[in-house]
């Protein structure tokens, strides 16, 4: 019988700043069939993407009235919600949202910023049909 549990003598995997599999913020699945979309509060949606419309990378507007704003805005279509996306290295979240291989997007504490490449500092979700 195998145990997924480590054994005493088994080396747990390293865990780097550099591997985008650690980071706190996103997660990737090339399998994935669906994004959990956590937001600062608690709620989290399950976003199917056969549900995927859209997304658009932006500079984030409010760097204009607050400097210390993120720099990045994503906004990310679906069917029945619209998901806003605030943070700095928002370009790995497009590139694997475009191959359906996003599998979690969460905002995580802005201090980790010098440490991962990516960092998601806010996400709101607002479901945009009724009855949804």
């Amino acid at each position: 019988m195998k145990s997924n549990q480590l054994n005493s003598t088994d080396n747990p995997p390293a865990i780097s700043a550099s591997n985008p599999h650690t980071n706190p913020c996103l997660g990737h699945d090339a399998n994935a069939a669906a994004v959990v979309v956590r937001t600062g509060d608690g709620i989290s949606y399950l976003l199917p993407y056969a549900q995927f419309l859209y997304a658009e990378r932006t500079a984030n507007p409010a760097l204009e009235n607050a400097p210390e704003a993120p720099p990045d805005k994503m906004s990310i279509q679906f069917a029945g919600a619209e998901v806003i996306v605030l943070g700095s290295g928002l370009k790995r979240l497009e590139g694997w949202l475009q191959g359906y291989e996003l599998s979690f997007v969460m905002p995580a504490d802005s201090r980790l910023a010098s440490v991962y490449g990516a960092l998601i500092t806010a996400v709101t979700v607002t479901l945009t049909k009724e009855n949804v």
